[in-house]
C-alpha cells in the first residue's frame, strides 16, 4: 500500500458517518428501547449527529441532541458573571441524572485564545455534571473536521480515511476487529496486574508510580472510539520523580508543548512548559486534585503512528504512555477527585523504557515477551 511521507495510507477510502454512527449505537453504547441518550457535539459535526440520532431512534432510544457553536465555551468564560461561571444550575444536574447514557463528539475547530484561569473555573463548575455522566454508559468519538486534518498535517480526505481506519471501519466486521484488540490487551493486563511499582524512563523522564491493588481497564473501543490502551489509577501519593511530555497536548483549546512536571509524594511541586506554561499552571490550579495523577495509560494501537494534535488518537499511539492530571476513573480503584482529567503523553519509542518491579516490560516502544 502506498503512503504519504507522514505514513498515511492512500487509497479510495472516504469518511462515512453512517457506519460510524452504527458502531457507536450498537457497539459503544448498546442503544436500547427507551434509553435516554445525550448526543453532544459541535455544529461542525452535524452529519454525524444526524446519523447517530437516526441510529438511536431506529433502536428505540430517545436521543437528546445538544449542539455547541465554535467558541461557545470561550464566550461563557469571557462573559459569564461569577455566579454563572462558578455554579452548575440545579436543573442541569436533574437533567444529567435522568440520562441513561451520553455520547460526546469531539469537533475540533480553531479556538480563540481566552483567559485560561476563567476556563479552569468553568471546568470546575461543570465537574458535578461530568461525575453524574461518568456513572452511566458513555462514549467519546471524533468527527473529522478541516481543522483536525490541518492539525494532523493531512488533507481532509487523508484524515477522513485515517479516522475510518483507526476505528476499523475499513474492515468487513469492525466489532470483531475490536474483539481482537480486547483479547490482546487482556493478555497484557495479566502481566500488569501482578506489578506494584511502575518506572517510566526516557530522555527528561524518570518517574515511579505504585499500582499494586489497582484494577487495569481494557479500553477496547466501547468508551473511546477509536481506542487501544490499557489504563489504571495509580496510588495517589506514590508518584516520585520527573516526567517530560514529548507529545503536544491541547487544554481548553490551547496547545501545550514540552510540559515538564516534578512529583513528590504524588503531588506536582514544579511545573514548566516550552509553550503554554500559563495554561499548564491554570489547569494545575483548578483544585487540589488537579496536582495529582488520576490515570496511567499505555497505548497499544500500532495503527496510529504519528501525533495528530488530538488526544483521542494520540494517547493510543503504540509505544507511548500517558498520565492524566486530575480525576480518576472509579472502576480502576483510583480515588483522586478533580474537575479536570487531562491526558499528557510521552513517547517511549526513542530511548524509552517501561519497567514493572525492576523488570523491563517495554523498551523502545516494543513489549518484551
Amino acid at each position: 500500500m502506498q503512503t504519504t511521507p507522514e505514513g498515511v495510507p492512500t487509497g479510495t477510502l472516504t469518511y462515512d458517518p453512517v457506519p460510524h454512527a452504527a458502531l457507536l449505537a450498537d457497539y459503544c453504547l448498546s442503544a436500547g428501547e427507551g434509553d435516554r441518550l445525550l448526543v453532544a457535539g459541535g455544529t461542525g459535526a452535524l452529519p454525524l449527529v444526524r446519523e447517530v440520532t437516526r441510529a438511536f431512534l431506529r433502536r428505540g432510544a430517545r436521543p437528546v441532541v445538544r449542539l455547541e457553536y465554535p467558541g461557545q465555551d470561550e464566550d461563557w468564560a469571557a462573559l459569564a458573571s461569577g455566579a454563572v461561571l462558578d455554579q452548575t444550575h440545579a436543573a442541569d444536574l436533574v437533567d444529567a441524572e435522568a440520562l441513561d447514557g451520553s455520547l460526546r463528539i469531539l469537533t475540533p475547530e480553531p479556538d480563540p485564545r481566552g483567559d485560561a484561569a476563567r476556563r479552569a473555573r468553568l471546568t470546575a463548575a461543570r465537574a458535578p455534571l461530568a461525575t453524574l455522566r461518568a456513572r452511566k454508559k458513555w462514549s467519546l468519538t471524533l468527527f473529522p473536521t478541516a481543522h483536525a486534518a490541518a492539525q494532523a498535517g493531512m488533507t481532509e480526505a487523508e484524515f477522513g480515511a485515517f479516522v475510518m481506519r483507526a476505528m476499523f471501519l475499513d474492515r468487513p466486521d469492525p466489532v470483531a476487529a475490536w474483539g481482537e484488540v480486547r483479547t490482546m490487551q487482556a493478555e497484557l493486563i495479566k502481566r500488569l496486574t501482578r506489578a506494584d511499582v511502575v518506572r517510566i524512563e526516557a530522555p527528561g523522564t524518570d518517574l515511579t508510580l505504585r499500582v499494586g491493588g489497582r484494577t487495569w481497564a481494557n479500553s477496547d473501543g466501547r468508551r473511546n472510539m477509536p481506542s487501544g490502551e490499557v489504563f489504571t489509577g495509580p496510588v495517589e501519593h506514590s508518584a516520585e520523580g520527573v516526567v517530560t511530555f514529548t507529545v503536544p497536548a491541547s487544554y481548553a483549546g490551547q496547545m501545550v508543548r514540552g510540559a515538564r512536571l516534578v512529583f513528590r509524594t504524588g503531588e506536582v511541586v514544579e511545573a514548566s512548559a516550552e509553550e503554554g506554561e500559563e495554561v499548564l499552571r491554570a489547569a494545575l490550579a483548578t483544585d487540589p486534585g488537579a496536582r495529582r495523577l488520576g490515570e496511567l495509560g499505555i497505548g497499544t494501537n500500532s495503527g496510529i503512528q504519528a501525533p495528530t494534535g488530538n488526544i483521542l488518537f494520540d494517547e493510543k499511539i503504540g509505544g507511548t504512555v500517558h498520565l492524566a492530571l486530575g480525576r480518576s476513573y472509579p472502576e480502576t480503584g483510583g480515588v483522586n477527585a478533580s474537575a479536570i482529567h487531562w491526558d499528557l503523553i510521552t513517547d517511549l519509542r526513542r530511548g524509552g523504557r517501561l519497567s514493572l518491579d525492576g523488570e523491563v516490560m517495554q523498551e523502545g516502544g516494543v513489549f518484551r515477551r
